[in-house]
């Protein structure tokens, strides 16, 4: 084949069935130049021995495979309920369902119904937040991190922040503590080492330049042995006699005790609260189980300080987020999450329960398939994820596949190929489904998927 076998842009335009294309036309028009140019360098190269129908349907292939929509249902066989790359906490059908419904047209996101004026986006959230954590005022932004950084800005934009070195956590994405309070405005003071920290430290590095004190609860990893922290309580006395605002960010956002539900213990915001200190920071699409969002609660002059900040703007909820945030809080009726709260629905599952219907899964097998991929259920352990419960392990149990006949990455590549996308993943060079993450609902849907990966 020559170069001038190679098919035109016009060509490829010409072939294409439009009425199965959900690209725009200018995308399409790049994707097609951009293979025909790489085709080119190939044949040039001569690494190409395609004919010219080849180079046709390679195309139109891949412009019919990029005309599917990115966003669909997964089924998560990782273990981790909150793993970030698939989106955190997952929200019930009925919730999302109920809080579409409630934005897709117009909705009164701004707008008083009762007086006819202009009303404030944040009346739809932070009465509820209020009242699960006992602050005089909260208020919701669209992460934790433009929460963090917020309240910085806010309070030391050109003062000193005084944190702990033992503090200055690196979470997920490259989210550095030192970094954020740099690029808000404020001048890292550490204190103490990264071990051991006294309240003395805290004092002896508090002047007149200090615009806040802040404790970052390390909700990602422990430090065990010869440590020593000041106390949420210590630092509160200090920062009162020192006329110094205390900012904590727990990250992760518990609401109630969950030693109640066999979950090990994190900070409950309502108690660090209580114990003084003045703005808490914490996630909304973590413990809490809602959408991405970060909120600060406390003292209602300091909210209202923060929501002056311009640029709050920048980060302000849009109406479906806040619907959405609107609906998990609501759940929170009795004081512990409802049961379309499905972060807490699939941490307290038990391995009994799941090994249950791990069971019940394979049954709906047929033996033949079962045997030729080796099916079988294994006892494992998970962890929550981003950075929750770090400490603690949860019990589980698996699916597992060991088949002769293929490679364990080829068979998770097919199943993450699959229609809805499963992803499990390959421990000791086997491929596993872990059944932890996995609403009951899609268990049908993950039978059908291991009958056709055969």
């Amino acid at each position: 084949m020559s170069l001038r076998d190679i098919p035109s842009v016009s060509m490829v335009l010409d072939r294409i069935d439009w009425k199965n294309v959900n690209l725009p036309r200018e995308m399409v028009v790049n994707i097609i130049r951009k293979e025909l140019s790489s085709t080119r360098n190939s044949h040039r190269q001569k690494q190409n021995s395609l004919t010219k129908e080849n180079i046709l349907n390679g195309i139109l292939s891949k412009i019919y495979r990029l005309s599917k929509s990115t966003f669909t249902p997964v089924i998560n066989g990782t273990g981790i309920v909150l793993h970030t790359g698939l989106g955190r906490a997952p929200i019930s059908k009925k919730l999302a369902k109920e809080a579409v419904n409630a934005t897709a047209n117009y909705s009164p996101v701004e707008f008083n119904l009762e007086t006819g004026k202009r009303g404030e986006r944040l009346n739809h959230v932070s009465p509820l937040i209020n009242a699960l954590t006992g602050a005089e005022d909260s208020m919701i932004v669209n992460n934790n991190a433009a929460a963090f950084m917020l309240c910085l800005n806010t309070l030391s934009e050109g003062k000193e922040v005084v944190i702990s070195r033992g503090q200055l956590v690196e979470i997920g994405g490259s989210f550095r503590i030192p970094d954020i309070i740099k690029k808000s405005g404020g001048i890292m003071r550490e204190v103490g080492t990264t071990n051991r920290t006294h309240l003395k430290d805290y004092e002896q590095a508090i002047n007149n330049n200090t615009g806040c004190i802040v404790f970052a609860h390390t909700s990602n990893y422990r430090i065990e042995g010869f440590t020593k922290e000041v106390s949420v309580e210590d630092l509160k006395k200090l920062g009162k006699k020192k006329k110094i605002p205390l900012l904590v960010d727990i990250g992760s956002g518990a609401l109630f005790d969950l030693t109640k539900f066999g979950l090990p213990a994190e900070p409950i915001v309502k108690e660090i609260i209580k114990a003084g200190s003045e703005l808490v920071t914490f996630s909304g699409d973590k413990l809490l189980g809602g959408p991405q969002a970060g909120i600060i609660s406390g003292k209602k002059n300091l909210i209202s300080n923060i929501h002056r900040n311009p640029m709050y703007r920048a980060m302000r909820c849009d109406k479906l987020t806040l619907a959405l945030m609107e609906k998990i809080l609501r759940g929170y009726s009795n004081g512990s999450p409802s049961k379309e709260n499905l972060v807490y629905k699939m941490l307290i599952t038990t391995r009994k329960v799941l090994h249950r219907r791990g069971e019940k899964l394979i049954l709906s097998i047929p033996k033949d398939i079962v045997n030729k991929l080796n099916l079988k259920i294994v006892d494992s352990i998970v962890e929550a994820g981003s950075g929750s419960l770090p400490i603690k392990s949860l019990e589980s149990c698996a699916l597992q596949f060991s088949p002769a006949y293929i490679k364990p990455t080829v068979l998770a590549k097919w199943f993450r190929n699959h229609e809805p996308p499963v992803i499990g993943y390959i421990k000791g060079d086997i491929f596993n489904i872990d059944l932890k993450a996995i609403d009951l609902s899609q268990m049908k849907a993950l039978s059908l998927a291991i009958q056709k990966s055969i």
